[in-house]
């Protein structure tokens, strides 16, 4: 697609103010996409809920903001793929309660999106916290604990079949070894063009491109084209480039191209336990984070720094897919939330040590009552949150239409 020969770069404060509009229309489509552009909200109502008796877990990384959309197939170095947590800026080191009540709330807000009735979500938290305790306990296989979705063998399968063509389609909307400029991708200022073609000519970040999948180390890695990249809810507003490179020198195809997402790394949103250690730079915070709970991610991250702001690096893979769980069916919503609090127990019990798994799974079982499979906190705590979130849902749908009036 020819690019326009002539097009106005935005100014930072224009460019501001129409992230900040597509920000609020992304978010008023729907209850489940204002919870997913909605992280400091979430911590904020779930600190106002007052729920007594959170259990205060082990001191891992969280990702702390573990919504269905954050969940989906990621692929290592060596195109191996599973499902794991892909998105890690709010990460911290904290309790891990809120990954998993962030999840439910996701989901329990999917159900009431998809007219199911409430007795499924009751069914679905029970799910949640099954799947999630599955994640710590000793008996447990992980090859076949849990039984994919068909929502989640739909995505693999069409992970494992795509190649560096349908990337650029779906990314470039074409082939070509350029950036198409529209809505999503905006033209960068010349300051922004040269300080990205710095950034590749550190050796970390050239390595990032040529390392992964046995790629020749020839040296050369050349900057193609470059684009402010418009994409996400929560991210809208800060610092995000798309970046095409060339990893060889030689003839420009789709073994030699590299799509490079870089993200401006803020400061999290989620709590931290007090008394831990973690990077003080925020785009460190976010590599660490993902190599403790998204191994096959972590290794395909760097963190450097742009424009005074820490930032991260990451190449995009054909196989990185997201879950769309916008809506659900009654017959898997039980499968769904078993499967990804699995997911998502397993990225925290990779973390810890067969004593302290082995406390923690007690602790979670602990509170338990008699009248629902699951613990009263997990419940009280999305209940609250979900009619926290339509109330907040209703009003920036309301500011939302006056601003649009």
């Amino acid at each position: 697609m020819p690019k326009p020969s002539k097009q106005k770069v935005p100014e930072f404060e224009s460019r501001q103010e129409i992230l900040t509009a597509r920000r609020n229309a992304k978010m008023a489509r729907s209850t489940h996409a204002y919870v997913r552009g909605n992280t400091s909200k979430f911590y904020d109502w779930l600190e106002q809920a007052d729920i007594r008796g959170l259990p205060q877990g082990p001191a891992i990384w969280i990702c702390g903001d573990c919504h269905t959309g954050n969940l989906g197939p990621v692929a290592d170095a060596n195109k191996r793929i599973e499902i794991q947590i892909r998105d890690l800026d709010q990460t911290v080191i904290g309790n891990p309660v809120h990954d998993l009540i962030r999840l439910g709330l996701s989901l329990a807000t999917a159900a009431r999106g998809s007219a199911l009735p409430g007795v499924t979500t009751i069914n679905m938290i029970e799910a949640l916290f099954e799947g999630y305790a599955l994640a710590f306990d000793p008996e447990t296989d992980a090859s076949d604990a849990c039984r994919k979705p068909e929502v989640v063998r739909v995505v693999m399968r069409e992970a494992v079949r795509r190649s560096w063509k349908h990337l650029a389609l779906e990314r470039l909307d074409d082939i070509q070894p350029t950036i198409p400029f529209g809505s999503r991708f905006w033209p960068v200022s010349k300051d922004e063009r040269a300080e990205i073609e710095a950034l590749f000519q550190k050796e970390t970040l050239a390595k990032l491109a040529t390392n992964l999948r046995g790629r020749p180390d020839t040296g050369e890695v050349t900057v193609l084209d470059a684009a402010y990249w418009v994409k996400g809810c929560s991210s809208l507003g800060r610092l995000r480039y798309a970046v095409l490179l060339d990893v060889d020198g030689g003839v420009v195809d789709g073994d030699d191209l590299c799509l490079i997402d870089i993200k401006e790394g803020v400061k999290a949103a989620a709590p931290r336990y007090p008394g831990t250690s973690m990077p003080r730079d925020n785009a460190e915070r976010v590599v660490e984070g993902a190599r403790n709970l998204s191994p096959h991610l972590g290794e395909r991250m760097r963190s450097a720094s742009m424009q005074g702001r820490p930032v991260i690096l990451r190449e995009l893979l054909p196989q990185d897919l997201k879950l769309e769980i916008e809506h659900i069916g009654q017959a898997e919503a039980m499968e769904v939330a078993r499967y990804l609090a699995f997911v998502v127990g397993q990225a925290h019990a990779r973390q810890m040590d067969k004593a302290t798994r082995r406390s923690w799974l007690a602790e979670l079982k602990r509170t338990k009552p008699k009248s629902i499979d699951a613990p009263l906190w997990l419940w009280s705590s999305i209940v609250e949150l979900v009619g926290s979130h339509e109330v907040g849902y209703l009003e920036h749908c309301r500011r939302y239409a006056l601003a649009a009036a």
